[in-house]
């Protein structure tokens, strides 16, 4: 079981970069329940991917021996869902119905910003993974996902006070 969470249903598998293929899969996933009316999946996605990660990685890493092998992607699962929820809870707020093609930014800026905080790994980002442990395996991804939601949020007051006055 912990195999079948850590490695979000063999999605971990697919190469290259199985951590971006993690990402989008849970977007793809995020916004198809959006478009069905069921936005606030995506918070409780976010909870229960966090939980299940904090459950799953330790098991996993313990029974391969491994410290961050690139199979294990719940942890990308939770960090997109978590900055994806900074623009998906206030879309839902305001009644935006569409948010694939009317509010694609909403995804799509979540999505890049993630992946690059992921990559990167500024400042937290950096700190948590470098722990070596099934903590830090799950915080770096946390922090990039709380640095993508923040920025998401910042770039969109940008857009709408300043562009669309």
């Amino acid at each position: 079981m912990s195999r079948l969470i850590a490695t979000y249903f063999g999605a971990g598998f697919l190469k290259p970069a199985s951590g971006t293929w993690a990402s989008a899969i849970t977007v793809a996933l995020a916004v198809a329940a959006y478009q069905m009316g069921l936005a606030l999946a995506v918070p409780v996605g976010f909870v229960v991917a966090t939980l299940a990660g904090f459950w799953a990685v330790p098991r996993y890493l313990r029974a391969t021996g491994g410290e961050d092998p690139s199979e294990v992607v719940i942890d990308e699962v939770a960090g997109q869902l978590l900055a994806l929820s900074f623009t998906v809870i206030p879309l839902w707020r305001h009644g935006i119905p569409d948010l694939l093609t009317g509010a694609w930014p909403g995804w799509v800026v979540p999505f890049l910003l993630f992946r690059l905080f992921d990559i990167w790994k500024p400042w937290l980002v950096g700190r948590a993974d470098r722990r070596g442990d099934a903590t830090g395996v799950m915080l770096d991804d946390l922090w990039a996902g709380l640095f993508a939601g923040i920025g998401s949020v910042a770039l969109a007051g940008l857009y709408h006070g300043v562009v669309q006055p």
